[in-house]
């Protein structure tokens, strides 16, 4: 009964409270109508069906509602081409890569160019790229994390030779093919040794992270040839990323005393990292992990670290992406403190930042550009290059530090993978005015074209491994 009454007294008191101020907002309501119009700002309405489509429109326009309808598009596309290309057994990054070529003016662009102008107007491409630069930042927080240190202790020497040699064999063949098209396709005043340094960066670069993908999806990690093309990888990476930062300087600083001064301030901030942030991060690391979960404070300083590493080496002028790389390696390995913020930061910067950062390499790249056959045997050339400077620079290698020849072929194909990463580099030189858009169109062909080589290499060399020679 009394349960009965609380019902019975609460509908009640709703009833009542909504008919009592109900009833005063009504009456506002009509006695506001009867005063005269304002005098502030007129607003314009529209009436009608035609009015509420016009606002409508208008919404879809403001730039959080484009940027939203943007990611919408973006991720779909992406896991689409990213599926089919798993299908070709292909990384699925290549096809992230294509989709940011297919929704470009190469082809979205051309062959629907108003649909395009309207997703994609240049106004809204800022947000774009800053949100894409977030995801980088946060991609290589966590390539940095995956590297493995030990690794490289165990089986350094062999694999510092073979990176070292797969870095500068393009290096210089790079350099090599920017003294014959400086004059050509340089951007108007950009210096030849700002230009080489670019071509030959791009040239000797390894992803790291799709060359690790595929080794995982052939089961050759645990193997001798996965563990030495791993090593080697990651050797690489270090390397390039420490040989891109000292480029960056110099072009930045334009004279070589300032070049100077940023490589010394660019040591003091890796030292101090090293030395000073690295073993604090141990030391909290090592309060803060209670029953193997991060506590509150120990995420918040992760996370400082990681913005406060990029932007220094931002002002310094190494570029922010190096110095997330940097915040990733030094962090400890105590009680999988990796492992856990690798699982928190991966899935947002890869499955739904990364995407960004392709498509809008992809609104860069315009291929119509290369519209003769003069052009198309340059960027010929430079795929040749390319490939001839990475893969044989890493085979040759290989077997003159032991390793057999279908090993040694087959780090080749590995090391001449280049994927995102080479995407990272021509966009920083891009930004820098270094490369012009025909160039950066023909480095991308060059990226997309060599990656996609790797997958189908692998397989003719291991059917060359497995063939039984008659006797």
């Amino acid at each position: 009964m009394k349960t009965f009454n609380k019902r019975q007294n609460t509908i009640l008191y709703y009833l009542l409270t909504m008919a009592i101020f109900g009833g005063l907002m009504f009456w506002t309501i009509r006695e506001g109508g009867r005063l005269p119009a304002g005098g502030g700002v007129a607003v314009a309405t529209g009436g009608g069906t035609a009015g509420f489509f016009e606002t409508l429109y208008e919404n879809s326009r403001h730039p959080l509602a484009l940027l939203l309808g943007q990611i919408i598009t973006i991720l779909l596309i992406a896991r689409l081409t990213g599926w089919l290309f798993s299908a070709m057994r292909q990384p699925r990054v290549m096809g992230e890569m294509v989709a940011g070529i297919l929704l470009g003016p190469s082809f979205f662009g051309l062959f629907f160019p108003d649909f395009h102008q309207v997703l994609f107007p240049p106004a809204s491409l800022g947000n774009l790229q800053f949100l894409s630069q977030v995801g980088l930042i946060l991609f290589m927080f966590v390539i940095g994390m995956e590297l493995d240190l030990d690794i490289l202790h165990s089986r350094a020497k062999d694999a510092v030779v073979i990176s070292h040699a797969s870095i500068v064999f393009p290096f210089a063949l790079g350099m090599i093919l920017a003294f014959y098209l400086f004059e050509s396709f340089a951007p108007a005043g950009t210096s030849f040794v700002s230009f080489a340094l670019f071509m030959g960066i791009a040239m000797s670069i390894t992803a790291f992270p799709v060359l690790a993908r595929i080794v995982q999806e052939r089961g050759i990690t645990k193997t001798k040839l996965g563990t030495i093309a791993l090593t080697c990888a990651a050797a690489d990476d270090i390397t390039a990323w420490c040989i891109l930062a000292a480029v960056i300087a110099i072009v930045k600083a334009g004279a070589l005393v300032n070049a100077l001064y940023t490589v010394a301030l660019s040591l003091g901030y890796v030292l101090t990292m090293i030395y000073l942030v690295k073993p604090g991060l141990r030391r909290i690391a090592e309060v803060n992990f209670v029953r193997k979960k991060p506590g509150g404070l120990m995420v918040a300083v992760v996370f400082i670290v990681l913005i406060a590493s990029a932007y220094a080496t931002e002002v310094i002028g190494i570029h922010a992406l190096f110095g997330a790389f940097m915040a990733g390696a030094i962090m400890p390995e105590l009680q999988g403190v990796r492992a856990k913020f690798t699982e928190k930061v991966e899935d947002l910067s890869v499955v739904l930042l990364l995407p960004l950062f392709f498509v809008f390499t992809g609104l860069r790249t315009q291929i119509t550009l290369l519209n003769d056959a003069g052009l198309w045997l340059v960027a010929l050339l430079i795929v040749v290059v390319a490939v001839i400077g990475k893969f044989a620079g890493s085979a040759l290698t290989a077997r003159f530090v032991g390793q057999s020849w279908p090993d040694s072929l087959s780090i080749g194909a590995l090391m001449n993978t280049r994927g995102l990463m080479e995407l990272i580099v021509l966009n920083i030189g891009y930004d820098l005015g270094v490369l012009s858009p025909e160039v950066f169109a023909m480095m991308v062909i060059m990226a997309l074209t060599t990656t996609m080589m790797t997958g189908p290499s692998l397989d003719l060399i291991e059917r060359f491994r497995t063939k039984k020679l008659p006797r």
